[in-house]
């Protein structure tokens, strides 16, 4: 099996880690009657962590469609390589620093953690652009 599939599971149970650190979080503040309810009330503001767990969550489901489309395209287009592994690698490494870095409120690591996620993705895209 390719290694970019195998990133791109891992990258899955990563998407799990975000929904279940912010859903955490937010039940411990509204309560498990509202993480079993409609939760069509009108709530208070998120606390600043659950506020940073969300957005960070957000921020996540915002990019990982394009590292899907990347390394599933560089699979069916037979045009993996040790250098799309590497940018996979990369990718999924500095997703895994931005959440913790997000969540605890650091700011400029933070951002250098995102733009080494997006250096990883344009590392897998360049063989699919066939330039």
């Amino acid at each position: 099996m390719p290694v970019e599939l195998t990133i791109l599971a891992w990258g899955m149970i990563l998407l799990l880690v975000h929904i279940f650190a912010a859903a955490h979080v937010k039940t411990k503040q509204y309560g498990a009657k509202w993480n079993m309810g409609a939760r069509d009330e009108r709530l208070p503001q998120l606390n600043p962590l659950g506020g940073r767990l969300s957005r960070a969550q957000a921020n996540y489901m915002e990019t990982l469609p394009i590292a899907i489309v990347a390394l599933i395209g560089v699979v069916v287009a037979g045009r993996t390589s040790e250098w799309t592994a590497l940018g996979g690698w990369i990718w999924l490494g500095a997703r895994i620093v931005y959440l913790p870095l997000y969540g605890l409120g650091i700011p400029v690591i933070r951002t250098i953690m995102f733009f080494a996620s997006l250096v990883g993705l344009l590392i897998i895209l360049w063989p699919l652009l066939g330039i």
